[in-house]
C-alpha cells in the first residue's frame, strides 16, 4: 500500500486502523529447527510418548523450554497421539473360516442366556443349538455354572 500510494508509514497505518508498532514489529523467536529435530527423534524412538513426557525428557537433557512451547511444536510436527481403542470394542478374530453346516449334528453352537428371577437370584441357561436344523439338543438352566458343569452337559 505504501509503495503504490506513496504515503508514509503513519498515514498507511492510520488508514488501515492498525498501530504503528505492528508494522515495525520484529519477532524475537529464534530458530527452533534443532529443538524440532530433537522432539521428532524422541517421538520416533518412543512412539507412545505424548508432549508431556517429551517435555520431561527435554528438560532432563537441559533444553530451556516451556510446556506450552513443547505442545505447540509437538502439534506443529503433527505428532498428536491417537486414542487407543478399548479392548472390549475390538472384534475377536476367527481362528478359521466358518463353514456352513450341510447336515444335522455337524456343527453345534452354544451360548449362555442370563435372566433374573423376581426374588433377585440370577439364572443362567446353557443353550446348545444344531446350526443346520436349528434343533436344541440341550438347554440346561442353573443358578451357577462351573467349567465342569459345561463339560458334563456337553457329554450328556
Amino acid at each position: 500500500m505504501r509503495e503504490t500510494w506513496k504515503v508514509s508509514v503513519r498515514k498507511a497505518c492510520s488508514a488501515l486502523r492498525i498501530d504503528r508498532s505492528l508494522y515495525t514489529y520484529k519477532g524475537k523467536r529464534g530458530e527452533q529447527a534443532p529443538l524440532k529435530n530433537r522432539i521428532k527423534e524422541i517421538c520416533e524412538t518412543r512412539v507412545r510418548y505424548g508432549y508431556r513426557r517429551v517435555h520431561v525428557l527435554l528438560q532432563r537433557e537441559g533444553w530451556p523450554i516451556n510446556m506450552k512451547r513443547t505442545r505447540r511444536l509437538y502439534n506443529e510436527l503433527g505428532l498428536q497421539l491417537r486414542n487407543k481403542t478399548p479392548k472390549r470394542r475390538v472384534k475377536a478374530k476367527l481362528r478359521q473360516e466358518r463353514t456352513d453346516a450341510t447336515r444335522s449334528n455337524q456343527i453345534w453352537a452354544m451360548d449362555f442366556v442370563h435372566d433374573q428371577l423376581a426374588t433377585g437370584r440370577k439364572l443362567r441357561i446353557l443353550t446348545i443349538v444344531d446350526t443346520h436344523s436349528r434343533f436344541a439338543p440341550a438347554t440346561d438352566p442353573r443358578f451357577s455354572y462351573r467349567g465342569e458343569d459345561v463339560v458334563h452337559t456337553l457329554e450328556r
